[in-house]
């Protein structure tokens, strides 16, 4: 799994400047590869964002059919 560490420093490039500064700054190569990027971490957030929703409401499913089991 992706240690938290290497996502906070991705966080942080994106919020200070620094990827806004090399996108400004770099080849057209660069700037093709920051999109490039962005656009695969935002299909992974996406993955995430449904996986996240599966586990919620499968544990939230596994509570109800327990209570439910504990009420009869």
């Amino acid at each position: 799994m992706i240690k938290p560490e290497y996502l906070e420093k991705l966080e942080n490039y994106m919020t200070s400047g620094d990827m806004q500064f090399e996108f400004d700054n770099g080849t057209e190569e660069k700037r093709f590869e920051i999109l490039d990027f962005l656009e695969k971490l935002m299909d992974v957030a996406e993955i995430a964002d449904e996986h996240a929703t599966k586990l919620i409401f499968k544990g939230d499913m596994m509570g109800q059919v327990a209570e439910d089991n504990d009420q009869r």
